[in-house]
């Protein structure tokens, strides 16, 4: 039997990380040995007992075998909530590509040990009988400190220390003699720091309307059954999916068990909270990259010593560290947030359903408009779909226009607001409601369209955009393709042609030229830097302190204000052109979403999409609602063209100082991947080819199964092990991206 080593953690913080020790694993242990696991080792120079974690397995000594010593024993109760997340590093490291630390470091990302808050007092411990003798006494010998002290305590019995040191002014001393002679106690008490909000009146739950009452139920059959199952619930904007996560969560904390629930975006954050902190109270918590140290390592301790139920925030809130998880809700898990764009790049969604698996706990993805990848599963029943078809409360989808920019350009309109949707804004302004206006600005990318026609300049090899570079070039950034920029349109021969692009500053600026009036808000990321600056727009938004609220993406995701009854979309084709395969996709849930935020109270709602592409089926379909028919035909594009999720995608990213090694060892990486059979696009120049003198080379390798791709990732990782490649070059690996390179 060969020897076998085991890279291990002693101590789990996160400064400690980075430090590995490799022991022995006796032979009478090697069946029994797993990552993960919790064992006892010699550490250190006086061999004092430690316990360890196991990080990594190999038949690979790392130094002198002499010198190692060997591990003492497995622990038997090795299922602590640190062994599970260790076992969850690991098939994040074999899933995704990374080193075992980056899988550590992602998993454990709040270990950084801080001081817990304490909130002290000083109370009486004399008789109360007694008490005014000792004044006396204290009186006709002039100690005034302790005379002041004991008159307070004689009122209230209890003193916060805040008010001892500072109010009354007593000095440290005169605490610590008087507690010495037994006349009174400091009292320590430690407790969290809350960064969620406080002082929330508790509200009922509301009643679930039959098809929500129904989902539930069934939700509460398997549980109770002992299944754990995934669901996609599937329900058009504004149909109540928060209220089924409620009644969910309520059913799992009544079993005595926690639940996570993700959200995409920070923004979100504050309506999210308040609206579950009012149904669940303090034992609601968050965590997001707002907060402080002390608050982030409290809200983990919190998560740990069970001392909350429910823990809201991004797609970090995945990894704390439960003893009991029951539940786990991915709202809006379409959203390209969940993709981590760090490395490990693993997608929220499928750690979620790992977690979930290892900890036997139920998952609920939401969306209005679910990502291709979940909708085929649902209807493939690799999970249980879920729908709401209609409004909560009786309420209507809002009317839906959509406006031709090149018919405005030929009526001689050049402004940013089309004819109706200025008119509309001028009725809302006069009714004394309130207006959302989206910019679309994500994936923009420089591709070029032509005003007067709307054509775009494409790839004739990809079908996605051309992007526009410095040097004059229009570039495809999958397969290599360029040609010269155009002067005039090639379709109608207009001189309006160029890169398209608009901001939200300038979209503010018009605003507030053609209606005065308007008390105007903007939120985008340069207006969203402080710390709970997001709460603070929305909030002023919500109580009916501004008209009109101009944004970007954060603006359209899940917020319900019931005043607002207009959704202007300025420039939809700023993401429909970008030069990604997931465009048409991205820019149909953009819309869809925007359209919702648009009557979802008693008043009803319009929205206007403003677009040189009226006649595209993402736009069609979104103004429609209709989700079945924009599967139907992007699940069509996508298997001809044999992207995501029907066939799988591996991108191998290579970053360094010299442009001619960067090269020559992509192109030896791409023949290491045909040597093997499968399909390997490349070589050739990321998206942004330079960044900082840094050269950025990029493959793209195509597989139906999504094993034999992770198969490729660890024959190129061996491959990388055995090479002398340049020490300066990093390669890092992305399945299935989100974004193009």
């Amino acid at each position: 039997m060969e020897t076998l080593y085991a890279d291990i953690i002693i101590n789990i913080s996160h400064e400690a990380l980075d430090r590995v020790f490799q022991y022995r694993v006796p032979f009478s242990l090697c069946e029994q040995i797993r990552v993960g696991q919790s064992v006892r080792v010699p550490f250190g120079a006086g061999n004092r007992e430690q316990r360890g974690y196991v990080v990594r397995l190999s038949d690979q000594a790392e130094y002198d075998p002499k010198k190692i010593k060997e591990i003492l024993s497995i622990e038997e109760d090795s299922v602590s909530a640190e062994s599970r997340m260790i076992k969850l590093a690991y098939w994040i490291r074999e899933n995704y590509g990374s080193t075992m630390i980056q899988a550590l470091k992602t998993v454990l990302p709040v270990q950084d040990k801080m001081k817990q808050k304490e909130k002290k007092s000083v109370r009486l411990m004399l008789p109360k009988e007694q008490a005014p003798g000792l004044l006396d006494e204290y009186l006709g010998r002039h100690y005034a400190a302790k005379a002041r002290l004991l008159a307070a305590l004689m009122d209230e019995q209890t003193v916060s220390w805040e008010r001892v040191t500072k109010d009354l002014k007593i000095p440290r001393t005169t605490v610590a003699g008087m507690e010495q002679d037994g006349i009174i106690r400091v009292e320590t008490e430690m407790f969290y720091r809350n960064p969620g909000p406080g002082g929330m009146e508790a509200e009922a739950a509301l009643p679930l309307n039959e098809s929500q009452e129904k989902l539930i139920q069934e939700f509460k059959a398997d549980y109770a059954a002992g299944e754990r199952k995934t669901y996609l619930l599937h329900g058009v904007t504004g149909s109540g999916k928060t209220e089924v996560y409620l009644a969910a969560i309520e059913e799992v904390v009544r079993k005595g068990k926690q639940a996570i629930v993700l959200i995409p975006e920070i923004a979100l954050t504050y309506q999210t909270v308040c609206r579950f902190t009012k149904r669940f109270g303090d034992r609601v918590s968050i965590l997001n990259s707002r907060l402080s140290k002390g608050e982030k390592y409290d809200q983990w301790l919190r998560a740990k010593n069970g001392d909350c139920d429910i823990i809201i925030g991004p797609r970090s809130a995945l990894f704390v560290p439960f003893p009991n998880l029951g539940l786990i809700i991915m709202d809006e898990e379409h959203e390209g947030s969940y993709k981590s764009e760090q490395t490990p790049k693993y997608h929220a969604r499928e750690v979620a359903l790992k977690k979930a698996d290892m900890e036997g706990a139920a998952v609920i993805l939401g969306s209005a408009t679910p990502s291709l990848e979940s909708y085929q599963k649902a209807l493939d029943g690799k999970y249980r779909f879920w729908t709401l078809k209609d409004r909560a409360k009786e309420a209507v989808l809002p009317d839906v226009y959509i406006e031709d920019l090149r018919e405005e350009l030929k009526q001689g309109n050049r402004s940013m607001f089309s004819r109706r949707l200025y008119e509309l804004i001028g009725d809302r302004l006069r009714k004394k409601e309130q207006v959302m206006l989206f910019l679309n600005r994500r994936g923009y990318a420089g591709f070029v369209s032509c005003r007067s026609c709307g054509t775009v300049m494409q790839c004739p090899h990809c079908d996605v955009s051309l992007t526009y570079h410095r040097d004059g070039k229009l570039r495809c950034h999958y397969c290599g393709y360029e040609e010269v920029m155009p002067e005039a349109c090639p379709e109608c021969g207009s001189p309006f042609i160029g890169t398209f692009g608009l901001g939200t500053q300038k979209a503010e600026a018009a605003i507030r030229k053609e209606f005065p009036e308007a008390r105007v808000l903007r939120m985008d990321m340069d207006t969203t830097k402080r710390k709970h600056s997001h709460e603070e727009i929305l909030k002023t938004f919500s109580e009916g302190r501004a008209d009109i609220l101009v944004g970007t993406q954060m603006i359209v995701k899940g917020h319900d204000f019931e005043n607002v009854t207009l959704v202007g979309i300025l420039a939809a084709d700023l993401s429909l052109h970008a030069n990604d395969f997931r465009a048409a996709e991205r820019t149909f849930q953009l819309l869809t979403q925007a359209a919702g935020r648009a009557g979802r109270g008693e008043k009803a709602g319009e929205v206007v999409i403003q677009t040189y592409s009226p006649e595209h089926y993402c736009i069609v379909t979104a103004a429609a609602q209709d989700y079945e028919e924009f599967y139907r035909q992007e699940i069509a594009y996508r298997t001809m063209l044999c992207y995501p999720p029907v066939w799988q995608m591996l991108t191998v990213l290579l970053a360094g100082p010299s442009e001619e090694e960067c090269k020559q060892t992509a192109q030896r990486m791409a023949r290491v991947i045909q040597n093997s059979g499968i399909r390997v696009i490349g070589p050739g120049e990321a998206s942004l080819a330079k960044v900082n003198d840094i050269y950025r080379q990029v493959l793209y390798v195509k597989e139906k199964d999504y094993k034999e791709l992770v198969k490729v990732k660890d024959r190129l990782e061996l491959w990388i092990d055995r090479q002398e490649l340049p020490k300066d070059i990093h390669i890092t690996f992305d399945f299935n991206p989100m974004s193009s390179y």
